[in-house]
């Protein structure tokens, strides 16, 4: 009778070994074949979608081969695949309750995705931080700063603040505010900063450079002077501009005049009074 059990027990043991390995090179293979499904979604898929796609795209692959595998291995340790659900319905919703910060970040999620406000690679500010969008999960946004500086916003954060992409339009426009003495004449100013506009080869003929009379400042007539170049040169564009208006202005011989202050004593109109002393 010892023996029989023994045996039993024994072939058992073994049963249950050969599952386990089973079990294991099933969820070793899955990793494998997910990871490599994955990479050649990304390949095939790249030029196709934008990357927020492409990335989604390749994710989901290997995320569906991997539960595929793992549901098989499952089975192989001889659990029921009604069994494995259920407790997964029942773990989702005690996660759930414990962690409701989670679940907004989740839900949050799903409405960037629909929605697309922004995508992989386009350059973004939310809130006081500006960055490069690297990555968008289900949970938070992922965004490298221009000093290079690695951000998480949560999902929930980045759906209640206002969000700005620098990167959604093929062009934009640099307002460069330009300062003139009163004593100019306007229309000879606007004639070289349109010139100026017209020289560079980064501002763009259409939409027109555009000025705009700010008004009259404390020591200055305030001009606000837009031009549109590409997205990817505008950060070019502006410095040069800068440049070039400051040059273009010193040779035309027009003031750009810094704030002057007069003082008064007594009288508004009398002078103020100077007193030479002579020194012994």
């Amino acid at each position: 009778m010892f023996e029989a059990f023994a045996q039993l027990f024994e072939s058992l043991r073994t049963d249950y070994v050969v599952a386990v390995v089973q079990a294991a090179v099933l969820v070793t293979a899955g990793v494998l074949l997910g990871r490599v499904a994955s990479r050649t979604t990304a390949r095939v898929l790249d030029g196709k979608l934008d990357a927020h796609r492409t990335q989604l795209a390749s994710r989901g692959v290997l995320y569906a081969i991997v539960v595929m595998f793992g549901v098989s291995a499952l089975r192989e340790l001889g659990f029921q695949l009604s069994f494995v659900l259920g407790a997964a319905g029942v773990l989702s919703v005690a996660v759930g309750f414990a962690s409701q910060t989670s679940a907004a970040n989740f839900v949050s999620g799903l409405f960037l995705i629909g929605e697309r406000p922004f995508s992989v690679g386009d350059v973004i500010r939310i809130g006081d931080t500006t960055g490069e969008v690297l990555s968008i999960d289900l949970l938070s946004v992922k965004l490298r700063t221009f000093d290079n500086l690695y951000v998480r916003i949560p999902n929930e954060t980045v759906v209640k603040s206002e969000v700005t992409n620098f990167a959604r339009f093929p062009i934009r426009r640099a307002d460069l505010l330009v300062g003139v003495a009163y004593k100019e004449d306007l229309r000879r100013v606007q004639e070289v900063l349109l010139d100026v506009a017209d020289r560079n080869p980064l501002s763009l003929e259409e939409p027109k450079p555009l000025l705009i009379m700010r008004g009259f400042g404390e020591s200055s007539i305030d001009i606000q002077f837009s031009v549109w170049s590409r997205r990817e040169n505008f950060l070019d564009m502006r410095n040069s501009m800068q440049l070039e208006i400051k040059e273009a202005l010193d040779r035309a011989g027009i003031e750009i005049p810094f704030p002057h202050r007069t003082l008064y004593t007594g009288a508004a109109t009398d002078p103020m009074p100077v007193r030479i002393v002579a020194e012994d």
